[in-house]
């Protein structure tokens, strides 16, 4: 009797075993965005059955994207939304620790956005961002392979490796994630939010930036006629060979004041009535020209896009880029911040 007894022991035992290991199995071969949370089964009424625990993939978030030019509403998986928006905002020859910073500023904006009421944010139909410098600019594997061409696997490849670097993480200021402003190229300082917008934000502060002075957009001049710069900004000039007087200047060397005539405006108001790359601008007239010149390109305000990549070229991480251009925030997780 032992003898028989034996092998069907064995048995039974193989028997039990059997599933469990095809489980795990399956299991390993799964993959997802996000890593792996294990959940425990429910306990079942037969006492018999082994009680296994499985990994449970959660589905990657999608964003709601308003896509201007077809007018209608995408929903992208939140890593390819990233990217996408990271490969249309910065150049991507830009060293990958630029990239990676850029990639915490686009989750940051996100997080961001959605904590705006949803009849505030001014964006048409169920979407949260539009596809445009409204919000951020985003452009489709499709567009990107357009714009790339034999290069796309290599391009896609880099940004793709900066955004998971810093997948699931937000710039956080008092346990909120901040507006993650960034420009181009800074005239050496970054602005005070305060001296741009209407709003002092404490974590958009003037800062030092001297990586931008090698940007071929630091310096810029434009030329217009007497006539059109009149026509645009609705003055009339004196005659006398002058323009105006510019009053004061913020404490990122901006013009903050001018007067031209009997009419005053702020350096913003001069920059997009004329159309200028920066608000730090000298001018004079040349004939029936009026010759404007610009030191850097946008508003100035957050992180210094050329200023990122230069500070990565001299070995900084995207920590340190971050918290370089935006002062006193820390990063955090996402689930920290939403829990």
């Amino acid at each position: 009797m032992k003898q028989i007894l034996i092998p069907a022991v064995l048995l039974i035992v193989v028997i039990l075993l059997i599933p469990a290991a095809m489980v795990s199995i399956n299991e390993s071969n799964q993959t997802a965005h996000e890593p792996f949370k294990l959940a425990p089964l429910e306990k079942t009424s037969q006492a018999s059955e082994p009680i296994v625990q499985s990994e449970v993939i959660k589905p990657e978030p999608t964003i709601d994207v308003y896509r201007s030019q077809k007018e209608e509403v995408e929903a992208v998986a939140l890593t390819d939304y990233v990217i996408g928006v990271v490969a249309s905002e910065m150049p991507v020859e830009y060293e990958l620790e630029a990239l990676k910073a850029q990639s915490l500023a686009a989750q940051t904006y996100l997080m961001s956005q959605k904590n705006i009421a949803d009849d505030s944010r001014n964006v048409p139909g169920d979407a949260l961002v539009t596809d445009t410098v409204t919000h951020q600019v985003y452009q489709n594997k499709e567009e990107l392979k357009e714009k790339w061409g034999d290069k796309f696997d290599e391009n896609w490849a880099k940004v793709e490796k900066a955004v998971l670097a810093t997948a699931g993480e937000v710039i956080v200021y008092n346990e909120q994630p901040i507006t993650a402003a960034f420009f181009s190229t800074s005239n050496g300082y970054t602005e005070n939010s305060e001296d741009y917008w209407a709003q002092e934000i404490p974590y958009l502060k003037s800062v030092e930036s001297p990586w931008d002075q090698n940007s071929p957009r630091f310096d810029e001049e434009v030329t217009m006629t007497i006539e059109e710069f009149e026509e645009k900004l609705g003055v009339t000039l004196r005659g006398d060979g002058s323009i105006g007087e510019i009053q004061s200047r913020t404490e990122g060397g901006r013009v903050e004041r001018v007067q031209i005539a009997d009419k005053r405006f702020s350096g913003r108001d001069i920059r997009e009535a004329l159309n200028l790359d920066s608000s730090d601008f000298s001018w004079y007239i040349n004939g029936n020209t009026v010759v404007i010149q610009t030191k850097g390109w946008g508003h100035g305000v957050g992180m210094s896009q050329f200023g990122a990549n230069g500070m990565a070229k001299e070995g900084k991480t995207y920590k340190e880029i971050v918290s370089h251009y935006y002062s006193g925030v820390s990063i955090e997780m996402m689930e920290q911040i939403e829990g």
